[in-house]
């Protein structure tokens, strides 16, 4: 009885370890932002580009950091909208896994880029999240 104790104590304070350490990694601003370049859409594992034509890419970026920090669980990590690109951390609710969406103002258009930090699959969360905002936008943001 004692030694199963001692398991299922020492799993549940591994379980709570793992979580801290999801939680509370630091996530470094040079690994993870900087001007996107992409110039076409790709679906990856654990990965989503979108490259969207507009007429104003500062506006579009502009919205879209709207409709971004409006996402639950949604913090800008680095970036702003005067320079023309901006990095967010996404959590997931139950682990707070984090995933990273930077998104960039290029000349014709926006690129966004949606990852995943942790892992090797997201399960189409990452694409998911890049379409949704892109689809949150209003049609005179084209």
């Amino acid at each position: 009885m004692k030694i199963g104790l001692l398991i299922l104590v020492l799993a549940l304070v591994a379980v709570a370890a793992l979580m801290a350490w999801v939680r509370l990694a630091p996530s470094d601003p040079a690994r993870w932002h900087g001007a996107l370049t992409f110039t076409k859409d790709e679906d990856k594992e654990g990965a989503a580009i979108r490259v969207v034509p507009v007429n104003d890419p500062s506006a579009a970026l502009a919205e879209l950091d709207r409709i971004a920090l409006a996402t639950p669980r949604t913090e800008r990590l680095a970036g702003a909208v005067e320079e023309g690109s901006v990095t967010y951390i996404t959590r997931s609710a139950f682990w707070g896994f984090p995933d990273y969406t930077t998104i960039t103002a290029a000349e014709d258009r926006v690129i966004l880029f949606g990852r995943l930090r942790f892992g090797q699959s997201d399960f189409g969360v990452n694409k998911a999240r890049v379409e949704g905002w892109i689809s949150q936008r209003t049609p005179e943001g084209t």
